[in-house]
C-alpha cells in the first residue's frame, strides 16, 4: 500500500526535477523540512476519546482509502470521529471533498494519522499545534517489504504508537522501532454497488470477466499488472468470451509505465482498459459484476483490492506472499506460487535496497485462471469461503471494537 508520491511539485520543470531525485532523498528532504516546524506530541496525552482521524481523504490511493474506511467504520459504530483532510497539504486533491466529515477541533483524545512515517512531521505541521496538543498520536503506517527503511525510524518521536494493517507489516516495524505496534486490519467498505456496470463500461454481458485494479502512480512495478496480462494471455489467448478488465488511474506521473502496459497488451481485443476515477459505488459495482479478481503483486502491506473482491464473493487469484495473507488462505483464495527475488524498482517508488519481494509464477497463475473459468462450482466455493472469512475478520463492527478497546486500554495504562 505505498503512498503515491504525494510530496512532488505539481507542475512543469520543478515536478520533473523533483521526480529525478531518488525516492529516499525525496523522503528525507520532506522529513527534514517537516520536523523543524512540526509540533511534538504531548508526553502525557489526555484521555482516549474522542477519536480523530487525519488522512488523505481526497486522494485516490490506498493510504487515502484507509483513512476513509476507518472513519466510516467508527462513524457507523456511533463513535462520532472527527477528521482533517491532509490531501491539500500534500498537493494530492484528486477526489471531491466530503462535506459530511466532522471537523477536527483542538482538544484531548486519540488522533490516528494515516500517513507513512517520512511524512508524519509534515502532517503534524498541517494539523497545527492546537490540534496536536494533548492528544495521543497514533501513526497508521503501510509498508510492503520485510525491513523498514532507516528514514522511517526518525518519525518515532512524533508518535506515541504505531498501527499497521497486517502482521507482515508489523514484523518489519517492530524490528525497527521502540514504540508499541498493533495490528489493526482495514475494515471492508459497506458501499452498495451500482448495478449494471458491465453495460455502462461496455463489457460483454456473457463473458467471464477477470478484473485487475491499480493506480499508475502507486508503484507500478510493485503492483505488477504486466504479469496479470501475461497470465491472462497464456490462459485464454484471444478468446472473446474471456475478458481482462484493467481498471487503472493514470495521474501522468509515470508515462513509461502506461507505455509498457500497452506494449504487454499488444492490441488484444479481449483486454479492456478502464481509465480514470470511478465513484465508490461504481467501483464496487465493477467488482461485483466481475467473475474473478487477479493481483500478481510483488508485495502488499494489506491488499484492499483483493479484500474488496472477496467481500463480493469473488475468487481472487493473488501472489502467495506479504500482507494479503492476513486474510487470504488456501481455503478461500487461489494463491499463486512465487519466488523471492531482489527488489528491482526502476521508478524508484519504494526504498527496497538489499531487500526481496515476490516474483509470481505466471504459469501457475494461468493455470488458476483456466481452472476457475472452466469450473463454476470452484468459483462459487472459493467465493463463498472468501466472503464469509473477510466479512467476519474485516467487518467494520470488528474494526470499531478493536479501535475503541485499544485506545481505552492505552489511556488506562497512561493514567496508571
Amino acid at each position: 500500500m505505498a503512498l503515491a508520491d504525494e510530496t512532488r511539485p505539481r507542475h512543469g520543470l520543478a515536478r520533473r526535477l523533483w521526480r529525478r531525485l531518488p525516492h529516499g532523498v525525496r523522503q528525507r528532504i520532506m522529513f527534514d523540512a517537516g520536523r523543524v516546524l512540526a509540533p511534538r506530541p504531548a508526553r502525557s496525552p489526555r484521555g482516549a476519546m474522542p477519536i480523530g482521524i487525519a488522512g488523505l481523504f481526497s486522494t485516490a490511493s490506498g493510504v487515502g482509502e484507509g483513512a476513509r474506511l476507518g472513519y466510516a467504520a467508527l462513524d457507523a459504530a456511533g463513535l462520532a470521529p472527527a477528521a482533517l483532510d491532509l490531501s491539500p497539504a500534500f498537493g494530492q486533491v484528486e477526489l471531491p471533498p466530503d462535506p459530511t466529515l466532522r471537523a477536527l477541533a483542538p482538544g484531548a483524545g486519540s488522533l490516528i494519522v494515516h500517513i507513512n512515517a517520512p511524512y508524519v512531521p509534515h502532517a503534524l505541521w498541517a494539523l497545527g499545534r492546537a490540534r496536536v496538543a494533548g492528544r495521543r498520536i497514533i501513526g497508521y503506517w503501510a509498508w510492503e517489504l520485510p525491513r523498514l527503511p532507516a528514514v522511517w525510524r526518525l518519525a518515532v518521536p512524533f508518535v506515541h504508537e504505531v498501527w499497521v494493517p497486517s502482521t507482515f507489516t508489523a514484523d518489519a516495524v517492530r524490528a525497527a522501532i521502540d514504540r508499541p505496534v498493533r495490528v489493526v486490519p482495514h475494515p471492508l467498505p459497506t458501499t452498495a454497488p451500482t448495478p449494471g456496470m458491465r453495460a455502462r463500461l461496455g463489457l460483454p454481458a456473457d463473458a467471464l470477466i477477470v478484473l485487475n485494479v491499480f493506480h499508475l502512480g502507486s508503484a507500478f512495478t510493485r503492483k505488477n499488472p504486466i504479469a496479470a496480462v501475461r497470465a491472462f494471455r497464456q490462459a485464454f489467448g484471444d478468446a472473446p468470451d474471456r475478458v481482462l478488465a484493467i481498471k487503472l488511474v493514470d495521474n501522468g506521473a509515470v508515462a513509461w509505465a502506461l507505455h509498457a502496459l500497452h506494449e504487454a497488451i499488444g492490441g488484444a481485443a479481449n483486454i479492456r482498459l478502464i481509465e480514470g476515477m470511478l465513484p465508490a459505488p461504481d467501483m464496487a459495482g465493477l467488482v461485483a459484476d466481475s467473475d474473478v479478481v487477479v493481483s500478481l503483486h510483488r508485495s502488499e502491506g494489506f491488499g484492499l483490492v483483493p479484500a474488496e473482491g472477496m467481500r463480493f464473493g469473488k475468487p481472487v487469484v493473488a501472489t502467495n506472499w506479504s500482507g494479503n495473507l492476513e486474510f487470504m488462505t488456501a481455503n478461500n483464495s487461489a494463491l499463486v506460487r512465487c519466488a523471492l527475488v531482489p527488489v528491482d524498482d526502476p521508478e524508484g517508488a519504494i526504498d527496497g535496497a538489499g531487500q526481496v519481494w515476490a516474483d509470481a509464477d505466471v504459469d501457475d497463475a494461468a493455470r488458476w485462471l483456466r481452472r476457475l473459468a472452466d469450473d463454476p462450482a470452484l468459483r462459487a466455493r472459493l467465493g463463498a469461503a472468501a466472503a464469509a472469512d473477510v466479512n467476519s475478520k474485516l467487518s467494520p463492527q470488528k474494526f470499531a471494537r478493536t479501535v475503541a478497546e485499544l485506545v481505552e486500554a492505552q489511556a488506562n495504562v497512561s493514567a496508571g
